[in-house]
């Protein structure tokens, strides 16, 4: 659960609607990281599908039309893969740690 702006955002909603676009590969993550006006900034990692040209604005505008304003990700930070562990579940602590401060 994120907290920002006085507002619980469940990452896993998130995650879902972005993993909806077919042009991001099947691994996202979203996690809430320091952010002097919102406590926690809700902050999208997507892996692009491949041959896919995607940037920060096309994963925001896409999250717009299926989220409220709250939920959409201030940030989006387009990676070629995310930590994962050796069953396949992505590493949220390790993002957390490496991106503590992209706010700042």
């Amino acid at each position: 659960m994120i907290k920002t702006g006085g507002e619980n955002v469940p990452s896993v909603k998130v995650e879902r609607t972005l993993l909806a676009n077919p042009r991001i590969a099947a691994a996202a993550a979203v996690v809430g990281l320091p952010n002097e006006r919102w406590v926690e900034a809700v902050t999208a990692f997507v892996v692009p599908a491949p041959g896919v040209e995607l940037t920060e604005e096309d994963v925001i505008a896409a999250a717009k039309k299926e989220l409220g304003g709250f939920e959409v990700p201030k940030k989006v930070v387009i990676v070629k893969e995310l930590p994962m562990t050796s069953t396949g579940k992505i590493k949220k602590n390790i993002i957390r740690d490496d991106y503590q401060e992209l706010y700042k």
